[in-house]
């Protein structure tokens, strides 16, 4: 099996294939074994001082989780990554490894809502405090940053109304004031968006969504550059907070076909939100991929695809009632609130009760999709009878 540095001049593709196994170690058998334990034993006292073992103990991580870090590091083109038991908790991770009490951030508008939750309650009571920015601010978040602000925090696109931020230009800002930069990574994943060749940080990626890919893992991912990767693994020893090697196999299983799915996904999603830009009862697609949508420009300049998650804006003349009757009927699409996985999701949304640096008028009722893996005929069919419902 080749090094993290053979593989990384290999196509995608083959690399999520190769990563994170060595059959050589592993008795020639394909799959990495799952290790599950607590206590290690030493063979000697020197041993035991000296903590002379690959993992300390069980909070030092296993071969399982090793195996899944280093593949993720190698795909991310990072110094090092860890892992967290959800999304959350990972974006928790890389916010307690970059600031301290009396620090300021600057968090996207458009943020995952149980982020901004925890920056409202958890790091506030800490004595963090936090200013959202509108994410199509691009260079002119510049004129946001206080003394103490430390961190700057982007979700590109946003998870719920799409906008497409200017990475670069805020990257260029956050380096000329030694400000850290975390971004949600999410949607694109590594395969569409190379978050530390920007420049950003630390990445993260809800590993929940399409690296699991079958809605049965919950997972978080933190991938740092050099200069951010002693803070981010200190914090996480700190704290101890890892996953479980269950999955971690999961993820790893997931890691071998997350190209195709991830690829597929593009695929059925475009074909679905043009098709959808065809009917009646929709006034706007915000997907990045789309000009109308928020940031399209900047989509074309940074990413390389898209996956399978957008929404619509519904005409004016529907209301609540109407979408009601819509998704309370629909014989594929279920309503959940996660993404990524085999099956396809609807729900519907008002981002207008929490934005704070931006107002939400979108122009009419929103409602997010995720496209699964059923036949795309089927998905057609099922959403036609839904928007003839909303009469």
């Amino acid at each position: 099996m080749k090094n993290g540095d053979d593989l990384k001049k290999l196509h995608v593709s083959t690399q999520l294939s190769m990563l994170g196994r060595n059959p050589n170690e592993q008795s020639g058998f394909v799959n990495s074994p799952v290790y599950r334990g607590s206590t290690v034993v030493y063979n000697n006292c020197e041993d035991l001082r000296q903590r002379k073992a690959p993992f300390a103990y069980g909070t030092s991580g296993t071969p399982t989780i090793a195996n899944l870090e280093n593949a993720w590091t190698t795909l991310c083109h990072a110094a090092g990554t860890v892992i967290s038991s959800s999304g959350l908790g990972a974006l928790a991770l890389a916010l307690f490894a970059t600031t301290k009490s009396g620090d300021h951030i600057l968090v996207t508008d458009s943020v995952y809502r149980p982020l901004r939750h925890f920056c409202n309650t958890l790091l506030k009571k800490y004595g963090v405090t936090t200013t959202y920015y509108d994410p199509l601010a691009g260079a002119q978040i510049e004129s946001l940053i206080e003394e103490n602000t430390r961190v700057i925090l982007l979700e590109s696109p946003g998870s719920q109304s799409f906008e497409v931020q200017d990475i670069g230009a805020i990257v260029a800002v956050a380096k000329r004031h030694h400000i850290s930069t975390i971004m949600d990574n999410t949607w694109a994943t590594p395969i569409f968006f190379q978050a530390h060749a920007l420049g950003i940080d630390l990445s993260v990626e809800a590993a929940t969504k399409y690296l699991g890919g079958h809605s049965d893992l919950l997972m978080g991912m933190v991938s740092a550059n050099a200069s951010h990767w002693p803070a981010l693994r200190a914090t996480y020893d700190a704290m101890a907070m890892l996953p479980g090697a269950e999955d971690c196999f999961l993820a790893l299983r997931g890691l071998r076909t997350m190209h195709l799915r991830v690829k597929e996904a593009e695929a059925r999603g475009l074909e679905m939100a043009h098709w959808l830009k065809a009917q009646p009862e929709v006034s706007r697609v915000l997907h990045p991929a789309f000009p109308e949508c928020p940031g399209h420009e900047n989509w074309k300049k940074y990413f390389t695809g898209s996956t399978g998650l957008f929404s619509i804006v519904l005409d004016a003349r529907f209301r609540q009632e109407n979408v009601d009757n819509m998704l309370n009927h629909m014989d594929i699409f279920s309503m959940g609130f996660s993404w990524g996985g085999f099956e396809s999701l609807i729900i519907p949304f008002d981002c207008t009760e929490y934005r704070t640096a931006t107002a939400w008028q979108p122009g009419g009722m929103t409602l997010r999709l995720q496209i699964g893996l059923e036949d795309i005929d089927d998905l057609k069919n099922d959403l036609k009878a839904g928007l003839q419902r909303l009469y």
